[in-house]
């Protein structure tokens, strides 16, 4: 197992953010949204680099579980893949 996702992390939080959106598990109203959100995923990509450039540097609590210069790299190569 290689411990990375099949989908690129810009497609994986927009199709969050459209399911938070449209879904009634969360703020929408549909009680089925998964075809929605095939469908309109793509409309939430600039939201999705939008968290991502908000997240490149860890918090204290993240910088200190881990290694902050790999993680700032992880996620420009995430930002990097999807522009």
């Amino acid at each position: 197992m290689s411990g990375a996702a099949n989908t690129n992390l810009v497609e994986r939080i927009a199709r969050v953010l459209a399911g938070v959106a449209l879904s009634s598990n969360a703020e929408g109203s549909d009680p089925s949204a998964a075809d929605e959100v095939d469908r309109t995923w793509c409309d939430h990509t600039n939201q999705a680099l939008a968290v991502l450039h908000a997240i490149r540097e860890p918090d204290d609590a993240g910088a200190a579980a881990g290694d902050a210069g790999i993680w700032q790299t992880m996620v420009e190569a995430s930002i990097s893949s999807a522009e």
